[in-house]
């Protein structure tokens, strides 16, 4: 279990955290740019807990500034986006994606005015389809941007898909990093009787190997498969926010998270499933973009979202299973069908992960080996974190963009062979590589 003085480091993230310092080091990816049109209405994003306004400009430029104009503090989400700039409502004061002043119209013409006056604006870029930001201090010389596979191949490879989950950044990641609850809790009864009988058919035991690697760490659980053989499937977690999930027969592509805190007790998932080598099977995108037959699998559906009026941050990126309506629990799909009776993938780990608390005091778990990886990459976070806080010392992926060159990987090994060398060809990413699948 963490302290409590540990528990909340790790969670909090707002202007003027330790964790949050870290996290503006790195760039976001923020929001979908098919989502921004030019010169159309601006958005209202929430990142490390700092309301801004995310508009494109008549240029096709993306701007991430301030909510509040200078001015008098009036809201910048009711601005009239046009002619290059973002043009208050109030009293008609308008900037650029700089946050530059463009015009004063009720100041004298002479007036000096705009030479003292600035919008908060934060760095923006934009790579296939996908708008980041960069929240850090040197807003004149930002690092590069990750090189993230998914992120890299062409547009027809990748299907990306944003939520918005009602839980802290941590609950989310380790929930991904996490490979004991993947059988259980996404598993199927289907009439075959008690939950006690299905369990007992499957191997719900595994052996837990972890490595620390530049990028964050690497999460290996082993189970077996027959006499001589075992079964790996080796979770990535990547600093900041970062996890990488591995392929399995039925779901082949490979796929992730970011998970990007929005503010302390809600988290942007941004997830992506993509082949590295040709265009995504046309089967696969079709249940990404509209579930298997009513539920939803690891991408939030287009029938899942239920938005919410343009002044909540990511309005449109809010989905019908929430914690106010129990994420749609069904206790009879719980009884014949689903072993968790929630409707699909991310809902049952939403459910799980956000279903008690936004924040989870973690001082009051009680852990066991099933959690070596959230324990180990816990401790990671917290060194990293101390490295910076206290000397200064960056992350090696801050600034070096190859680090994140990863795959996370499933594989079937003899006994004897040690999966960190077997797999280590599988888990570089490469365009055009094998996706890191063996049967």
């Amino acid at each position: 279990m963490l302290s409590k003085e540990s528990n909340e480091t790790l969670v909090r993230i707002g202007p003027g955290t330790a964790m949050g310092a870290l996290f503006r080091l790195f760039w976001i990816p923020c929001y979908p740019g098919d989502r921004l049109a030019r010169d159309g209405q601006p958005k209202a994003v929430r990142l490390l807990g700092e309301d801004l306004i995310l508009f494109r400009d008549s240029e096709g430029k993306p701007g991430l500034v301030g909510n509040a104009c200078p001015h008098r503090g009036a809201p910048l989400l009711f601005g009239r986006n046009e002619e290059c700039g973002l043009r208050c409502v109030y009293h008609g004061w308008k900037f650029d994606v700089k946050g530059a002043v463009m015009d004063m119209p009720a100041e004298p013409a002479r007036s000096r005015l705009s030479e003292k006056v600035r919008l908060k604006a934060y760095r923006c870029q934009e790579r296939n389809g996908i708008v980041w930001a960069y929240l850090g201090p040197d807003q004149e010389n930002p690092p590069p941007l990750p090189d993230l596979e998914w992120n890299l191949v062409p547009r027809e490879n990748v299907h990306v898909s944003f939520r918005v989950q009602e839980s802290n950044w941590l609950q989310a990641v380790e929930g991904e990093i996490d490979s004991a609850h993947a059988a259980i809790l996404h598993g199927r009864v289907d009439n075959q009787g008690a939950a006690s009988e299905w369990l007992a058919k499957k191997d719900l035991r595994p052996t837990f190997e972890c490595i620390q690697q530049p990028f964050g760490m690497s999460v290996a659980a082993r189970r077996k498969v027959g006499e001589d053989r075992l079964y790996w499937r080796v979770n990535q977690f990547m600093l900041p926010f970062w996890t990488l999930v591995p392929p399995q027969s039925k779901f082949p592509e490979l796929s992730g998270h970011a998970w990007v805190p929005i503010d302390d007790e809600h988290t942007l998932c941004v997830m992506f499933s993509y082949t590295p080598a040709g265009p995504l099977y046309p089967r696969s995108r079709e249940l990404f973009e509209e579930g298997y037959k009513g539920r939803e699998t690891g991408h939030a559906s287009r029938h899942a979202y239920a938005p919410k009026p343009p002044n909540i941050p990511y309005a449109e990126f809010w989905t019908k299973f929430s914690l106010e309506n129990g994420y749609r629990f069904d206790y009879e799909s719980q009884r014949t069908t689903l072993f968790s009776g929630l409707p699909g993938l991310w809902v049952q780990d939403s459910a799980c992960q956000a279903g008690l608390a936004p924040i989870y005091d973690r001082s009051r778990e009680n852990l066991g080996v099933g959690d070596t990886g959230i324990v180990m990459t816990r401790h990671f976070l917290l060194e990293a974190l101390a490295a910076y806080r206290d000397r200064g010392v960056k992350p090696i992926g801050v600034d070096d963009p190859k680090v994140f060159m990863v795959r996370a990987v499933s594989l079937s090994l003899p006994a004897d062979a040690q999966w960190s060398e077997a797999g280590r060809e599988f888990m570089r990413a490469g365009l055009g590589a094998d996706f890191g699948y063996t049967p």
